[in-house]
């Protein structure tokens, strides 16, 4: 089976992928688009419109002289939703969402880590799901969860930041709500998400400093998540303040943390850098309070970073919020967007 964020591989999950990005198109388009024979098309379209992701748009058909008449197709509004699970260290925010993506509805729900057990960490996050639930006469069809740290195949987290070793996050949801259930790095499901909205080309890579540390890498076959070496925990918020502020943006407004501030940015540039020099990514994404809360780091940064890898394009994801629901859609459509006939069969 095909990991998180695998770029869309069969004929369905190519097919719903350019649907999705264009609205209306024809299976003529697919065949030219994807590649594939127009048997092909026919029967994924076909596989697509009895699971109902797909339908016909019979008001748009065009006749062609000779031969059939072309139908478009557009994607349909499945009943389905998805939930999407962002883990914070303070709130984690849930959001219910469409096969089209859209918000149906969504909660921060409070969940300081600091003073939750595992197990209670967890209930609350529970809890907050079937709260979004109540009431909404649609199936819940699959859950995604994304978190700081690192998460093995089979869904187990370890997130120094969250004090978690070997949490099997996973397991308990496809327990208590019976559905499928994935979990991911919140870096590669910020990549992730980009690939689900548009045909990001290969060679991008993410960069998230904030409570953690984390990188990834799109390729061809879809978003890794990237080993750094071990210095780099240095460079989170809590080393770097080391309790004299409580976050990025009180530190930023005291002249006295300016310094260390600028030594984070130039550090972050230079880990950027060394990462950047094995991957060889065209374009650099980066995201986390490092940036976003402390005004001067941005151009600090990137000057860093052009200076030794002039050709790298470079983009900053601009709000904290933007990161969090970008990610927990990304990680809530990730199954059906890439087995759509496997989950909806």
């Amino acid at each position: 089976m095909a990991t998180v964020f695998s770029r869309p591989r069969t004929p369905a999950a190519k097919s719903l992928h350019l649907v999705r990005l264009n609205q209306i198109v024809t299976r003529g388009e697919l065949v030219e688009a994807t590649g594939l024979s127009q048997p092909t098309i026919t029967r994924a379209v076909s596989s697509l419109i009895g699971a109902g992701l797909v339908h016909e748009r019979t008001d748009l058909t065009r006749s062609q002289g000779r031969g059939r008449p072309t139908i478009p197709i557009e994607l349909s509004n499945h009943p389905a939703l998805h939930a999407g699970v962002a883990v914070g260290t303070s709130t984690t925010y849930i959001g219910l969402f469409d096969t089209r993506g859209r918000t149906i509805r969504d909660a921060d729900v409070p969940t300081p880590v600091a003073e939750l057990t595992e197990s209670d960490f967890i209930e609350h996050v529970m809890a907050g799901l079937n709260r979004l639930t109540a009431g909404l006469e649609r199936p819940l069809a699959s859950v995604g969860v994304t978190t700081s740290g690192r998460v093995s195949e089979d869904g187990i987290v370890d997130a120094p930041n969250l004090g978690w070793h070997g949490v099997d996050f996973a397991g308990r949801l496809r327990y208590q709500f019976s559905v499928p259930v994935v979990v991911s790095a919140a870096v590669p499901a910020i990549l992730g998400s980009e690939i689900q909205s548009a045909d990001l080309p290969t060679g991008t890579m993410a960069l998230f400093a904030d409570d953690s540390i984390g990188a990834a890498v799109a390729d061809e076959q879809g978003v890794a998540q990237i080993d750094l070496p071990g210095h780099a925990r240095d460079l989170t918020t809590a080393a770097v303040l080391r309790e004299r502020w409580p976050n990025v943006r009180a530190a930023a407004a005291d002249p006295a943390a300016r310094g260390l501030l600028d030594d984070r940015a130039r550090r972050l540039a230079d880990l950027t850098v060394d990462v950047a020099q094995r991957h060889q990514p065209s374009t650099i994404v980066v995201a986390g309070s490092a940036f976003i809360d402390d005004s001067a780091a941005p151009k600090l940064f990137a000057s860093q970073v052009r200076t030794r890898l002039p050709e790298v394009q470079m983009r900053l994801i601009p709000t904290h919020r933007e990161v969090v629901r970008a990610i927990a859609r990304a990680v809530a459509l990730d199954q059906a967007l890439r087995e759509p006939l496997a989950l909806y069969s």
